[in-house]
């Protein structure tokens, strides 16, 4: 697996109602003998699922279950069994529902993996980074085209999306024949299959809502994670997550797919170690740029912050907030204006007017950023200068982007045991962006940042 690619887990919902392809069923004692008919596929496949699973660039078109209406034997498929239009089959095995697994077991489902590298796969579609520009789509946001908004860049107010979210769609041929458990053969085909259905992993156990504030006059929309076992009798952390300009005015969904940001946090993994709230609200406009001048929004965030927090059971004590490039930056400007509100902050790619930044000597903070992120970096840097001007300690270090999950294990390892409230690490110049690529260092930073547990679990442990 390449090391950039965060695995979201495997959801364990099971697919909803599938359309029936044909309606046919085998002769049962014939199946009970093994006689090895041979039937027409189409009777017996009774739907597909698309399986979707967000990466770093964002969310992708990772898989295809296909339902039978027989168990099938895992053993008679291949790579070579099915084709999927414009894509790279990889794996080939049976499962008992419409989920990835390491472990196949016979099922009805067979699922179809695909290669994540493929162009089709890309689900989320920004100017840089992922897929395809869409038309007439800009090349980021505030700093999403590698520096700040500045002239010519999104302003407060622009409702101009930066991305787009591709429907996941999937064409799939059995191209070779299928076996049942109890020998029934279904012949291989050349009608294509569309699919019916989507499983989008992670993302589907958020919630949509809207929330309108009265003290601000703003609506916002917001996706919100709550722990599958929530109890109101204990006591939850929250973590805010706050997208970048390319994902204003888009869907709700928006920043659950444009990249690991939300959902990193709702991980199976990450909930083992942390149960916690996740929200992440969807802007409809660019709600501040290189002037520093929020519009209301930027408000109506902190009092979603504080409606959230009343109606569930959230520890006041442990709300934590991060985001990346516009988000990075409200992250800070939260942090100064509210310092009661945020027990520590993960800030990716933002910068702040350092002439501002003495209450934030008082946070929690790790700041993640590349150093040839000509906004973002000096930004960062001027503010822990005055950070560390104010007495607090700060740890900094050098990292390469391109290191194994083991290496950056070991970096963030390092990181803590020189207990600092504040850790400022920057990517090495030319670490971000791969090879080839037209993403710029800044957008690289957040599709590196969120892959790394260790600074999610030392988030995790701050409180005020």
């Amino acid at each position: 697996m390449d090391r950039r690619r965060f695995m979201a887990g495997t959801a364990t919902a099971t697919a909803g109602a599938l359309a029936v392809f044909g309606s046919a069923t085998p002769s049962s004692a014939n199946e009970a003998n093994g006689t090895g008919s041979t039937d027409s596929t189409g009777d017996h496949v009774k739907g597909l699922t698309a399986i979707t699973q967000v990466f770093g660039a964002g969310q992708k078109l990772v898989a295809v279950a296909v339902e039978y209406d027989r168990d099938i034997d895992g053993r008679t498929l291949s790579t070579s069994t099915f084709t999927v239009t414009d894509r790279t089959v990889t794996k080939v095995y049976t499962n008992r529902t419409a989920d990835l697994t390491e472990r196949a077991r016979d099922g009805r489902y067979v699922i179809v993996e695909l290669s994540p590298d493929d162009t089709a796969a890309a689900l989320w579609v920004t100017g840089q980074g992922s897929g395809t520009p869409p038309a007439g789509g800009g090349t980021g946001g505030t700093g999403d085209s590698g520096g700040g908004v500045g002239a010519g860049g999104p302003q407060v107010g622009d409702t101009t999306p930066g991305g787009t979210i591709v429907a996941a769609k999937a064409t799939l041929t059995q191209a070779g024949t299928v076996t049942t458990t109890r020998g029934r053969q279904y012949a291989a085909s050349t009608t294509g299959l569309t699919t019916d259905a989507v499983k989008n992993l992670i993302v589907d156990d958020f919630q949509q809502f809207t929330f309108d504030d009265p003290a601000t006059g703003q609506t916002l929309k917001y996706n919100l994670f709550v722990p599958q076992h929530y109890d109101p009798r204990k006591s939850y952390p929250l973590v805010l997550f706050m997208h970048d300009a390319s994902v204003v005015n888009v869907a709700t969904e928006g920043p659950l797919v444009q990249g690991l940001g939300a959902v990193c946090w709702a991980s199976p993994e990450d909930q083992a170690r942390h149960e916690a709230f996740v929200l992440a609200p969807e802007y409809g406009a660019v709600v501040i740029d290189d002037n520093y001048e929020p519009s209301t929004l930027f408000d109506a965030t902190a009092n979603l912050v504080e409606s959230v927090t009343r109606q569930y059971s959230i520890d006041r004590n442990r709300r934590y907030t991060t985001g990346q490039s516009m988000g990075a930056m409200m992250s800070l400007g939260l942090n100064i204006r509210y310092p009661d509100l945020f027990a520590a902050a993960f800030i990716v790619a933002g910068q702040w007017p350092e002439a501002q930044a003495v209450p934030l000597a008082k946070k929690n903070l790790w700041i993640l950023v590349s150093a040839d992120d000509t906004k973002a970096y000096p930004g960062e840097q001027a503010i822990t200068e005055v950070i560390q001007e104010q007495g607090t300690k700060v740890s900094t270090a050098l990292w390469d982007g391109q290191s194994t999950a083991a290496e950056f294990g070991a970096d963030v390892r390092g990181m803590k045991a020189r207990r600092t409230p504040v850790n400022f690490a920057a990517f090495e110049t030319g670490t971000t962006v791969p090879s080839g690529s037209t993403t710029s260092a800044h957008m690289g930073t957040w599709q590196i940042a969120y892959t790394i547990p260790g600074i999610r679990d030392w988030i995790m442990r701050q409180s005020l």
